[in-house]
Formats: C-alpha cells, sequence, structure tokens
C-alpha cells in the first residue's frame, strides 16, 4: 500500500493510457475533463520552461524589482579615501632626499624623506605621508613628508 509520498516502480494508471511516441492523429490531452489534469498528474505549467534535468526550477517567473534612482546625490563620499596616502609618478627622483611627485589629477607634491631609496623618474608609487619637515626645501608643489614609499608594478 502506498501513499501519495511514497513513490512506486509501478506506472500509475493514468501513465499506461498515454502512448510513449504520439502521432498527430494519437495524441492525448494532458488536462481531463473541464480542463483539471487527471488525477496523479501535476497541472502542465504554461509560460515557465521545465527544469533541466539535474536543476532545480526557478525561484520566480517574476523579474527581480528594479532599484529606484536616488532623489539626491550622497551627502557623503561614497569611496572613502585615506587622505594621508598618495598615488603618483616620480617626476624628479635619484636617492632622495627630495623627491616630486604629480597624481593622476595633475596635483604636485614635494616630497621629503631620508633613508627612502632611490626612485627614479617616471616610476609609480605609493607613498604614505605625514607633515613636512619645516627646515626642508624640496622644490615646488605642496611639501610633505615621507613616512612610507613603495613602488607599484
Amino acid at each position: 500500500m502506498t501513499d501519495d509520498r511514497t513513490p512506486t516502480t509501478d506506472p500509475s494508471p493514468d501513465d499506461r493510457a498515454l502512448p510513449t511516441d504520439p502521432s498527430p492523429d494519437t495524441r492525448v490531452s494532458a488536462t481531463g475533463p473541464g480542463g483539471a489534469p487527471p488525477a496523479g498528474r501535476p497541472a502542465p505549467t504554461v509560460g515557465r520552461p521545465a527544469p533541466l534535468s539535474g536543476r532545480p526550477a526557478p525561484l520566480s517567473a517574476a523579474p527581480p524589482p528594479t532599484l529606484r534612482r536616488p532623489a539626491a546625490p550622497p551627502r557623503h563620499p561614497t569611496d572613502q579615501r585615506r587622505p594621508d596616502l598618495l598615488a603618483g609618478r616620480i617626476t624628479r627622483g635619484g636617492d632622495g632626499p627630495c623627491y616630486c611627485l604629480v597624481t593622476d589629477d595633475g596635483r604636485e607634491y614635494a616630497l621629503h624623506g631620508t633613508g627612502m631609496g632611490t626612485f627614479t623618474t617616471g616610476t609609480t608609487v605609493l607613498v604614505t605621508v605625514g607633515p613636512a619637515d619645516p627646515a626642508a626645501t624640496c622644490g615646488p608643489g605642496t611639501p610633505l613628508g615621507i613616512v612610507r614609499i613603495s613602488v607599484v608594478r
């Protein structure tokens, strides 16, 4: 004896009534009298593709909701940038202690740092900066002190 939740290996009487290869003359309707599916058979899905074998059926046939356009620009920057971190190209290099850095937005910085290494002109670097040494004069640009400098590859 089986119930609706127990699978059986015997075909149901409704499955035996359907031909395996229906020809145009011997097609059997998937619905019974009154448009309802026969007992034991699921209702056919309309407008939704059948799931591929081994894949679950889609969760919803409706498209996901679209996001509304914001009413105003954000009040605070969405990309927080560290104010002590600069990236750019060395335009005046050498073995230090003065270097000149130009960022992508065209700002020029006069960097000062002893023992930071040798950087050739055109090298792209990432620099952590600090307050400028008042005694150092490294040329044109905004004066800043170098805390750490590394080459970007």
